[in-house]
């Protein structure tokens, strides 16, 4: 059985409809645009929650797109099997390296440029918004979405995969950790954001978590909005943003305080 064309994700012709238009669909491939490549036994819970507010405009104008590669195409005999009993005995199933390996290679002939290639694991480097913006400046990224017990270490092994966790803690596959992976790195590609300011101020991007935000009304339930943030002068409120910026992470997270005090 020879494996589906993987399912893309680009650029919408605009025209007037009462029908919600389709995200997912066999266009060919959009030249230039930012490419998350995702090898899954669940290709139909993506685009998810990508294909709504700014990510999903990005996605309609091809700003960016997303090509999906079911794994169980690629499986072996009449049930199409992917996985098999864990070597040495045990719990669960492993995805099989031969089975992997058919996905991969149909994914990566497809990766155009400079494309990490990921494979998302509670035992990996964790994610961050360094590396967000690492991805955000390649041309997309190849992720490998695990199930069971996992994935055969070889295949790691043999394609040089990188191992990314979304934080230390296991979940039952990677689909929601490549979603907010995407997402982090897709809200930093050009022209996504309407204000190219705002992922300049948020949380991580100078080190620090954000200042508190407000807006109206100006008292709320007896709490008022502080002076200084009404007082229009941009230098005092830049200088209070700072400090709180300071104070909440020294008070929240030690950890990165220190990172930042050591630079």
């Amino acid at each position: 059985m020879t494996p589906k064309t993987p399912k893309s994700a680009g650029r919408i012709a605009v025209r007037p409809t009462l029908k919600p238009r389709e995200l997912m669909t066999d266009s060919p491939d959009i030249a230039g645009s930012w490419t998350a490549q995702l090898i899954t036994l669940f290709p139909q819970a993506f685009p998810g929650v990508l294909g709504e507010s700014l990510t999903g405009k990005a996605l309609q104008e091809g700003l960016w797109q997303l090509q999906t590669y079911n794994l169980r195409d690629y499986g072996i005999g009449k049930h199409r099997n992917v996985d098999d009993t864990p070597a040495g005995g045990g719990a669960g199933m492993v995805l099989r390296a031969d089975v992997l390996e058919k996905a991969i290679n149909d994914a990566r002939s497809g990766a155009k440029g400079i494309m990490p290639l990921v494979y998302l694991s509670p035992r990996g480097r964790r994610f961050d918004q360094a590396m967000a913006r690492d991805w955000a400046r390649t041309d997309g990224v190849t992720m490998l979405c695990g199930r069971f017990e996992g994935v055969d270490e070889r295949i790691l092994h043999h394609f040089g995969i990188q191992e990314v966790s979304l934080g230390d803690f296991v979940m039952t596959g990677g689909e929601i950790a490549a979603q907010a992976m995407i997402d982090a790195t897709v809200r930093l590609l050009p022209g996504v954001l309407g204000n190219a300011d705002s992922a300049v101020e948020e949380s991580f991007s100078a080190g620090l978590l954000e200042h508190p935000q407000f807006t109206k009304p100006a008292v709320w339930q007896g709490h008022a909005i502080p002076d200084v943030l009404m007082s229009g002068n941009h230098a005092k409120i830049a200088e209070w943003r700072r400090e709180m910026s300071e104070k909440i992470t020294r008070d929240r997270r030690p950890d990165l305080w220190e990172t930042l005090s050591k630079k």
